[in-house]
């Protein structure tokens, strides 16, 4: 199942969503340009990695990445021509930073595409209904979650992650509790057949849930399988659950469309 696009109208113009996805994007192209062994050190260094929590209460833990991506600990990383140990220093700066910029990182134009396709469909209403102040912390918050549940499943990993998938599976299921009913336009692969039917907010998202918690049993508590931190995932999904109706009591609903929004800042829109 792939979704196309929800008919849920959103009233406000989401800015924010926008920006998140332009950021992406920026960074992806940036990267893009740079050699790959340049690459695999920046995602080791601004990526999150676990181990690197213990630093914080000792600064004598060494922490030690490898950029072979033949090496088991080394999923995220692209190609590189030999094998390099990055030795990541215990700068506390750093580790909290690390945990912000890992959510602008993406490990290829296909991992960036599909965190910022879902991001745009559920995001924009999720921004309409809190607001832009209180979504900007709705995100960052729930994908902290995300990354908190993933290194309670594997601490010692030396793993670099990466991705917005945390806080993109906090969007989904804030989206689910607040618009269960709203319809979905799904493509939908059934052995040989394609079609397109409109599925319930709630049904999709719930059997994409399910299907992050059915690939983190099978990952077990290592948490990642294939390179995907599935945990993460299951722990973004239910941070959004939790959080959105809490947030949502301190943020009233948007009281004028999109349109007037846009015409009051910019003139009338042919």
């Amino acid at each position: 199942m792939f979704p196309l696009y929800d008919t849920n109208p959103h009233h406000r113009i989401p800015w924010l969503t926008l920006l998140i996805i332009l950021i992406n994007v920026g960074v992806m192209f940036w990267l893009a340009q740079l050699p790959d062994q340049q690459v695999n050190r920046i995602y080791a260094t601004h990526g999150f990695v676990p181990k690197r929590i213990e630093q914080l209460a000792d600064p004598k833990v060494v922490v030690e990445v490898n950029l072979n991506p033949q090496a088991p600990n080394a999923q995220h990383l692209q190609n590189a021509p030999q094998q390099q140990i990055v030795k990541l220093p215990a700068d506390r700066g750093a580790i909290y930073q690390s945990m912000l910029t890992m959510m602008f990182l993406h490990g290829g134009w296909l991992h960036l595409l599909g965190n910022m396709w879902f991001l745009w469909i559920f995001g924009n209403n999720i921004e309409d209904r809190l607001g832009h102040i209180i979504y900007l912390c709705f995100y960052i918050l729930g994908g902290l979650i995300a990354l908190s549940v993933h290194w309670l499943t594997t601490p010692d990993s030396t793993i670099p992650v990466i991705g917005a998938s945390g806080a993109v599976a906090a969007v989904l299921g804030a989206y689910a509790v607040t618009y269960p009913k709203a319809k979905v336009r799904t493509l939908i692969f059934l052995f040989i057949f394609i079609t397109v039917v409109d599925l319930p907010a709630l049904l999709l998202l719930g059997l994409w849930f399910l299907q992050q918690l059915l690939a983190g049993v099978g990952a077990g508590m290592g948490g990642m399988d294939g390179g995907v931190a599935w945990w993460a995932h299951v722990g973004g999904f239910v941070a959004g659950m939790l959080l959105m109706p809490l947030l949502a009591l301190g943020a009233p609903p948007p009281d004028k469309d999109w349109r007037a929004e846009a015409e009051s800042q910019f003139g009338a829109l042919r």
